[in-house]
């Protein structure tokens, strides 16, 4: 069993296990290098192209698990939903939701079907990765954020459509958050019928919702999405971000270990979660600073962490300015620093 997988269970390893998301990406030459010749889309839905991207921080660094290079909206296409990315923009959804008939309309194909090139993606990644014992980790969105993405129709600072959409229209609220789940779960069992060693499902915009309204309109959905994901056997990591303040309700909706971004301290969110497994939570624009400042914020989080249970890794993805020697120095400190 890796350290990385042992410590998401909570039991002893031989140093603190240590990856990054978005470790796979913009900041590594050799990734542009692909970028370059290819849109966005077509890498990830090109197995080959994907698990290349995958391997390529796996060989740079000394990394206890790969992130399979993937994305959070493709399963609306599948739904339904136009998708495009704009350079200096983002994701793009052409026909956002609007009104009731337009969730009535949206299709909740099985994945095996719609997205058969991640799992294949995870296949190859493991042909390589499996002889040396390194996991590799599946994801997928949450339906909040999904939903907040294909009623916005791209990224937001207030996610103002949403929140009315889902005060005004409850019923077509559920029905929507029910479809993402089915959808957003298929591929998440997918993922794990191809070989990943573990699943992560990212909130990222549950820190819109107030503690009430994360209760009531997230939180049930989420709970269903991670107990399909479950049912895989894998171990399964629930990451939020803008939720210190009610992290308890977050652990409450599921996960086997709980992913924490960089505002609270990890003894804090220890308390909260209740004494399930956390990973994080190191600010990412950390690995821009001078050596004694990343270094001496690295202590303070591991000086936070639990001794059993805890994965080191940012509290969101890693920006395309961070310099991969950092990478490369943070990674190698925290297994010499942890060793025991």
């Amino acid at each position: 069993m890796s350290r990385f997988l042992n410590a998401l269970r909570g039991e002893p390893v031989d140093a603190t296990p240590v990856w990054f998301m978005r470790q796979a990406g913009r900041y590594l030459p050799e990734y542009r290098a692909i970028r370059k010749d290819h849109d966005f889309l077509t890498m990830v839905k090109t197995p080959e192209i994907a698990a290349e991207i995958t391997l390529q921080p796996i060989r740079r660094f000394d990394l206890d698990a790969a992130v399979i290079y993937s994305d959070l909206l493709p399963p609306l296409q599948t739904m339904g939903l136009g998708l495009h990315f704009e350079k200096g923009v983002g994701p793009v959804i052409e026909n956002p939701i609007d009104t009731t008939r337009d969730v009535d309309m949206l299709a909740t194909p099985p994945a095996g079907e719609t997205m058969p090139w991640t799992p294949e993606a995870i296949r190859l990644v493991k042909a390589e990765l499996e002889p040396k014992g390194i996991p590799v980790l599946g994801f997928a969105g949450a339906p909040f954020t999904l939903a907040a993405y294909a009623i916005e129709g791209g990224g937001s600072k207030k996610y103002e459509k949403t929140r009315v959409f889902m005060y005004t229209e409850p019923a077509a609220w559920a029905r929507l958050m029910d479809k993402l789940v089915t959808v957003a779960g298929s591929f998440l069992t997918e993922q794990a019928k191809a070989g990943a060693d573990a699943l992560q499902v990212f909130d990222s915009w549950a820190g819109a919702l107030s503690r009430y309204d994360y209760e009531r309109y997230a939180a049930p959905y989420t709970k269903k999405l991670i107990g399909i994901a479950q049912r895989t056997g894998l171990p399964v990591v629930h990451f939020t971000t803008g939720t210190a303040g009610h992290l308890d309700a977050v652990a409450e909706a599921g996960g086997d270990a709980i992913g924490v971004d960089s505002g609270p301290s990890l003894v804090e969110a220890r308390e909260r979660v209740g004494g399930k497994p956390l990973q994080g939570n190191l600010d990412p624009y950390l690995l821009q600073a001078p050596w004694r400042e990343l270094k001496a914020q690295a202590d303070r989080v591991l000086s936070e962490a639990p001794a059993t249970g805890y994965v080191f890794n940012t509290g969101h993805g890693l920006v395309p300015s961070t310099p991969p020697d950092a990478v490369a120095r943070l990674a190698d400190y925290v297994h010499e620093r942890t060793s025991r």
